[in-house]
């Protein structure tokens, strides 16, 4: 069973609705004991880091996710919000994140060398991006891959090796993906993303075939 996770603060129709163009059948759930079962976890998100670790504690699922994928390494695909879930921890606010992929959430800009007046914030719009290694994921990718992005945080990751997908902001290269082993996060919202997101969640379903 393909569990997307609802919380309440992501765009779970449209995540269902883009899987279901593709014939793949998911349960929207904010239930544990879906959880507990699912083969394939996505995970969206919208909103403040806090706010999302709350609803995922409210809900009771901190423990229930954290066991089906570190220890039941189910594939997981954690989207904007979603995949920051997934770091230590946010500049945004104080909460504990999941800590599934050793990295860190900051505000971009205090990543971003630029002034402050020049820095527009939150980052919205469509970005190219350019795929940092191989990985079923990015093997699709062209120079006109581009996803839609809405954030004002970036994922740092502590190893290099961690980085799949990075865009560029104010001249630098921020992390729009990672990836460790069964963990997949992305910045970008590929469910709003048209024939590139078809296209990423397509090679995402193929990638946990041969995981499960």
């Amino acid at each position: 069973m393909i569990v997307v996770v609802d919380t309440g603060l992501g765009n779970v129709g449209s995540v269902v609705n883009m899987c279901a163009r593709l014939g793949v059948r998911v349960k929207p759930s904010g239930s544990e004991e879906d959880v507990r079962v699912a083969s394939v976890l996505i995970l969206p998100g919208i909103g403040a880091f806090d706010a999302g670790m709350k609803r995922l504690r409210d809900l009771n699922l901190v423990d229930a996710l954290t066991t089906r994928v570190m220890s039941g390494r189910v594939p997981v695909l954690g989207i904007c919000l979603g995949m920051q879930l997934m770091t230590r921890g946010s500049e945004e606010g104080v909460e504990q994140g999941l800590g599934w992929v050793p990295a860190s959430t900051r505000s971009i800009r205090n990543i971003v060398p630029a002034s402050p007046a020049r820095l527009r914030l939150p980052h919205i719009g469509w970005n190219y991006v350019r795929a940092a290694r191989d990985h079923p994921l990015t093997r699709n990718f062209d120079p006109e891959t581009r996803f839609y992005f809405v954030h004002s945080y970036a994922v740092v990751c502590d190893d290099p090796n961690d980085l799949l997908v990075t865009t560029n902001c104010e001249g630098l290269e921020l992390t729009a993906g990672f990836a460790r082993g069964n963990v997949i996060g992305t910045q970008y919202h590929p469910e709003k993303s048209h024939k590139f997101g078809m296209q990423m969640f397509r090679d995402f379903f193929a990638w946990t075939e041969g995981r499960r």
